[in-house]
């Protein structure tokens, strides 16, 4: 299985976002920490403000910051609503195979791929946020981390 540049944006965003704490943040400023192209930060910011995880406020003082609290934040739920398809094989969306029907790969991988998400769906963003957060806010150029809510 291979997550999409979107969802890895989207899971770096909010991890961005959830160190920042409260305060409004520049998608500039998270484009430059991750050393990633503002433009497709903007698609993945205006999707997730789409979905109700991000709040944007316009303006010179505007932002985004998170729009629940991280521990209200499915990582399962993100990842589910930031890829196109879950189509792991070319079986899951076409009947041209000759062995449809008749061949158990299907069904397997449909297992797996269940499996891949009720792990996902066990965590939230607190998760990710409260193991090493000063290191994670060092390295992306924040001065100190805010208190993670749990």
């Amino acid at each position: 299985m291979h997550l999409t540049l979107f969802t890895d944006y989207s899971l770096r965003t909010l991890i961005y976002l959830g160190l920042h704490g409260d305060g409004l943040v520049p998608i500039a400023e998270i484009a430059r920490a991750y050393d990633i192209k503002q433009n497709h930060l903007t698609k993945v910011v205006h999707h997730l403000g789409q979905i109700g995880l991000v709040e944007t406020v316009r303006g010179r003082q505007g932002g985004l910051r998170l729009a629940r609290p991280p521990e209200r934040i499915g990582l399962g739920d993100v990842v589910r609503r930031t890829e196109e398809s879950f189509a792991l094989v070319e079986c899951f969306t076409s009947r041209a195979c000759l062995l449809t029907g008749a061949c158990q790969l299907e069904c397997v991988l449909h297992a797996a791929l269940a499996a891949f998400l009720a792990v996902l769906d066990r965590y939230t963003l607190t998760d990710l946020l409260e193991f090493g957060p000063a290191t994670m806010a060092t390295r992306l150029g924040l001065r100190a981390p805010a208190a993670v809510a749990g």
